[in-house]
């Protein structure tokens, strides 16, 4: 199942630029890694935000449970920089226009 991930990311005050930034590096390292790999799909920064949007193909709850536990941000224990986190499950438009044919036969 396609799934996209929203993530808030924040900086807290005790950390410093450094410190936030090379945790947030090493994330980004993994993403690309991931990305190219295919387990993501794509991914984005959000302009003018500490925000993140990815869509990646998962086949259990299970997995994407060992999925973040397995990024950098929770490895290495900045998990608290993570404030808020969204997973919106996806489904083909495609399909979704079949369903409607149905649907409107009433």
């Amino acid at each position: 199942m396609e799934i996209m991930m929203w993530v808030k990311i924040a900086k807290p005050e005790s950390t410093s630029n450094t410190e936030f930034f090379e945790v947030w590096r090493k994330e980004s390292v993994a993403a690309i890694e991931a990305l190219h790999a295919g387990a993501i799909k794509n991914i984005w920064k959000v302009a003018g935000k500490y925000e993140v949007i990815a869509v990646m193909e998962v086949n259990s709850g299970d997995e994407l449970d060992a999925i973040i536990h397995s990024l950098p941000i929770w490895t290495l224990g900045y998990a608290h920089i993570v404030p808020e986190m969204n997973w919106t499950p996806l489904r083909s438009y495609e399909n979704w226009s079949k369903q409607l044919t149905e649907l409107a036969k009433g």
